[in-house]
């Protein structure tokens, strides 16, 4: 059995172990709050532009449609977005596997290039083959997440578009984890180019526009902002979707610390018991020998 002050020290360790975890926990919860109402403000603007960009795209020819090249998938960019932080569960590492898994599944035999949004990702692929080197691409898009808005997010999402234009790349994924709620967070994968119907979507409504002023300016406009639009509430739902992990990540971590230290107090509490009986029992000798 350990000695008193070997336990007393572990008591200590994990009373100020359990403090940090709660106020992490406490963090969290109050960030989460804001990210989740950033996200639910969001969603209904992005999926209606979404679907307007699904009903305009059904009326226009594609080949006016620079971003609805289809030739052929050789060359695949998957942005991949993870935190700049860890002590978040398995947030970090569900989207390393998802990405994994698409790179030796989905697009196995293809020319895959990773970029990553997030520190814990960019570590994972930073010295694989799959690192963002020689493209005109954000090499610090990291940065994103230290003060996360639409305006520093408009230039990231412009490079990997006029990638594309430029046929760096024939198709662009985004990988993140979709906000549920504070517990439940969903690895997803979205195809931001080329734009296409999306399997399985609802269905896509006949409609004859009127363009004004035009029909290629609209749709060069509508697009780009609507990529935009996508890509930054993927960013939102990822920030939502860390604050929630590390909520719940922290509240388990603060959980086992009680635990454990209840089971070092009931330890040193024998560790003490055990201790007075020895002394008890050596001091009731030394009389017996004495009086023998």
């Amino acid at each position: 059995m350990p000695s008193l002050k070997e336990v007393r020290n572990k008591i200590v360790s994990v009373g100020s172990t359990m403090q940090i975890t709660s106020a992490m926990k406490m963090v969290s919860a109050a960030k989460l709050k804001r990210a989740q109402d950033a996200i639910v403000q969001m969603r209904p603007y992005a999926n209606k532009l979404k679907e307007i960009l699904e009903n305009v795209s059904a009326s226009v020819d594609a080949s006016d449609n620079a971003y609805a090249r289809n030739t052929g998938v050789k060359r695949v960019l998957i942005v991949a977005v993870s935190s700049n932080r860890g002590l978040a569960g398995a947030f970090n590492s569900n989207i390393i596997k998802k990405t994994n898994s698409l790179i030796q599944n989905e697009y196995a035999g293809l020319d895959v290039t990773v970029l990553p949004i997030g520190k814990k990702v960019l570590d994972a692929f930073k010295r694989t083959k799959y690192g963002i080197s020689g493209q005109d691409l954000p090499h610090h898009a990291s940065e994103l997440f230290d003060k996360l808005s639409y305006e520093l997010t408009a230039p990231v999402v412009e490079k990997v578009m006029n990638s594309f234009l430029n046929r760096q790349f024939d198709k662009v994924v985004i990988v993140y984890n979709q906000f549920r709620n504070a517990a439940v967070q969903v690895p997803v994968e979205e195809q931001l180019l080329p734009v296409l119907r999306p399997a399985g979507s609802h269905k896509t409504v006949n409609t004859d526009y009127i363009f004004e002023p035009s029909e290629h300016f609209i749709v060069n406009e509508l697009i780009p902002t609507s990529v935009k639009t996508q890509f930054y509430k993927a960013l939102l739902d990822s920030f939502a979707s860390e604050h929630g992990a590390r909520m719940t990540a922290m509240h388990k971590a603060t959980d086992n610390a009680k635990a454990m230290q209840r089971d070092l107090k009931i330890m040193y509490n024998k560790a003490r018991q055990a201790s007075i009986t020895k002394e008890i029992l050596e001091i009731v000798g030394g009389a017996e020998a004495l009086n023998g």
